[in-house]
């Protein structure tokens, strides 16, 4: 295999790529990712209480393009928003290829699992005449599964359907399942590069090093207040007081200092720019506790939680 780990760490860390995983990508690259997924790992994907919006993000993906990720590097057997097929022929389809490929096939899970009424509220089937609940499903999937990918922050963390009131009692995959490797890769949306590249390090090297919320440490090591462009203003004192005015916007709501992720260094729709750079701030959208722990979303954290000046230090 010509990538080493360290090469593909290398590769996907925030302070060395600058322009993103999908623009690195190139075809050693991929030819090295068809020889580790030769026979092409089986991926099953559900979808729960959610906006499909990882899915969206997904198919954006560049280089390698999504139809390179889908027929070269992974075999996705089952996805409702991508596949043809529907009903009763997809739930058999599901039931045979998570036998056939038990303990070798992947489980992508995006969207929370209500678990109110035993699930009730969220069914994505029928078998014998009875509802299949996506809290049934993502129990038992994971359990035949090799690992499970929570993708978006609505799987990883519950997200906007988990919040107050929480009516469905919406949950994480982690609430729900346990005893099955589960890795985490938050964002609403989660961005292409985070997940093609979760994927490959587990197909090149296993799971890659993962922190205290089972988040691949390679890309969500650091806060966004860390890399963001707008770092030197925040040092200096400099504050925007509206939106449109230069400076920090820690005042103006961004949640950047309590967050962690790469998208100052990554960005966004083929490195055109993020939240921050197009003058927004930034929403914490990748926080255990979004959007209840960091709303109101416009109002400024407060300071105890600001992170020290650098002037400050000196």
């Amino acid at each position: 295999m010509r990538l080493t780990r360290r090469e593909f760490l290398k590769l996907c860390s925030a302070s060395a790529i600058g322009m993103g995983i999908s623009q690195l990508f190139i075809p050693e690259v991929v030819e090295a990712l068809e020889e580790a997924a030769r026979g092409k790992p089986p991926v099953i994907w559900i979808q729960g209480a959610g906006d499909s919006g990882c899915s969206v993000s997904l198919l954006n993906t560049c280089h390698p393009s999504i139809a390179e990720v889908l027929l070269k590097i992974i075999s996705l057997h089952y996805h409702p928003t991508l596949m043809a097929s529907a009903g009763d022929l997809a739930v058999l389809y599901l039931d045979v290829i998570s036998k056939k490929a038990k303990r070798n096939f992947f489980l992508v899970v995006e969207g929370a699992i209500p678990t109110g009424a035993e699930g009730r509220f969220c069914t994505i089937g029928a078998r014998n005449g009875r509802h299949i609940t996506l809290l049934e499903a993502v129990r038992d999937l994971g359990a035949k599964s090799k690992a499970v990918i929570a993708l978006g922050t609505c799987a990883t963390h519950g997200g906007i359907p988990s919040a107050k009131p929480n009516p469905t009692e919406a949950r994480s995959v982690k609430e729900v399942i346990e005893g099955i490797p589960i890795i985490n890769i938050p964002g609403c949306p989660s961005h292409p590069d985070w997940f093609v590249g979760t994927l490959v390090h587990v197909l090149l090297f296993g799971i890659p090093d993962l922190d205290n919320e089972l988040r691949p440490k390679i890309f969500f090591s650091d806060t966004v207040h860390q890399n963001c462009s707008n770092y030197s203003y925040f040092n200096n004192g400099e504050f925007a007081k509206k939106f449109g005015d230069k400076g920090c916007l820690i005042q103006l709501g961004c949640k950047g200092a309590i967050t962690n992720s790469d998208c100052p260094l990554r960005r966004w729709n083929s490195r055109v720019s993020w939240c921050v750079e197009s003058g927004a701030p930034c929403i914490g959208c990748c926080s255990p506790g979004f959007p209840d722990l960091v709303s109101p979303l416009y109002t400024a954290i407060p300071e105890k939680l600001w992170p020290e000046r650098e002037s400050a230090l000196v």
